[in-house]
């Protein structure tokens, strides 16, 4: 089976991002070099199990990290499952596989108080590139935007009249954002400064770098870490934690859990209520009212 084979079928039927293609044949690559060296075969549709386990103990032993060893391993059942589905193969060889357990760390996200410190009290350098870095740091928290949503935002997606951001989530789902007054005002003064680096090649992407081209992944995440890194102490400072401080925020505040999957594009709540355990702490102050709190019971 030729490899353009599954790519085109991840990026045309399963609608996957470039990015996540990419990573898809990097770890296909992984295996596929190990399975020649391993067993000798040239051909890795014909893998069994054992080899296909031989590999993951390999990755294990390497160091890798068990949540990195378990997406590989997933990029692989996703390789069969297509091999399945177009009758290359009439066994799934990792049908039986269990992932291996991942210990769940507490990702915290940033304080009201530090989100308010970086969009109030920080100073943004002057011009254009503190204007995007305002409304990237702005749109993160108050939309509650993935970081490919952000980099994928189109000046056609921003209606500045109604007030609301149309994004473009996972699977190609659609989803209207609403804005808060200060975002639109923040957007029309960026707008007008993006012209000012404004390219041939620039194409219609809203957030562009001082070059007039078009964001990539570790700009948006060092962006996030060095403003964050000025008010924070977390371990980890990212866009995914703005995004997880927008539904944890949302929730303390008295938003209520469908409302947050809507606004967040989820699929299934369950997706959502990851968010609920950092309600605890709001859920105590509340429960300290309690008329017994004081008193022997």
């Amino acid at each position: 089976m030729e490899l353009p084979e599954f790519t085109d079928y991840l990026r045309l039927e399963r609608h996957y991002a470039e990015h996540t293609i990419t990573a898809y044949c990097a770890d296909l690559g992984s295996f596929f070099e190990f399975y020649a060296d391993y067993s000798g075969g040239s051909d890795p549709d014909k893998a069994v199990y054992g080899e296909i386990r031989a590999w993951i103990v390999s990755l294990v032993d390497s160091g890798l990290s068990t949540v990195s060893v378990n997406r590989k391993v997933s990029s692989l059942k996703a390789y069969y499952k297509f091999l399945l589905k177009v009758g290359v193969i009439e066994v799934h060889p990792l049908a039986g596989h269990r992932a291996l357990k991942v210990a769940k760390k507490a990702q915290l996200p940033f304080s009201e108080q530090e989100v308010r410190e970086v969009l109030d009290e920080l100073d943004f350098p002057e011009g254009f590139s503190g204007m995007r870095d305002r409304l990237i740091i702005t749109l993160f928290y108050v939309a509650g935007l993935r970081r490919s949503e952000l980099i994928g935002l189109r000046c056609a997606d921003v209606d500045l009249e109604v007030g609301e951001l149309r994004v473009l989530g996972k699977r190609n789902k659609e989803r209207l954002v609403p804005l808060l007054e200060g975002s639109v005002s923040l957007l029309r003064t960026y707008l007008k400064a993006r012209r000012s680096v404004l390219q041939e090649d620039s194409d219609d992407w809203l957030f562009l770098r001082d070059n007039g081209l078009k964001l990539y992944d570790s700009f948006v995440y060092r962006l996030i870490n060095t403003y964050f890194s000025k008010v924070s102490v977390k371990a980890k400072k990212s866009p995914h934690i703005l995004r997880h401080s927008f539904a944890t925020h949302l929730l303390n505040n008295g938003a209520d859990l469908n409302s947050v999957k809507e606004l967040l594009g989820h699929s299934s709540l369950a997706s959502t209520q990851v968010y609920t355990h950092n309600n605890l702490a709001e859920l105590r102050k509340q429960f300290a009212r309690h008329p017994r709190n004081n008193q022997e019971s």
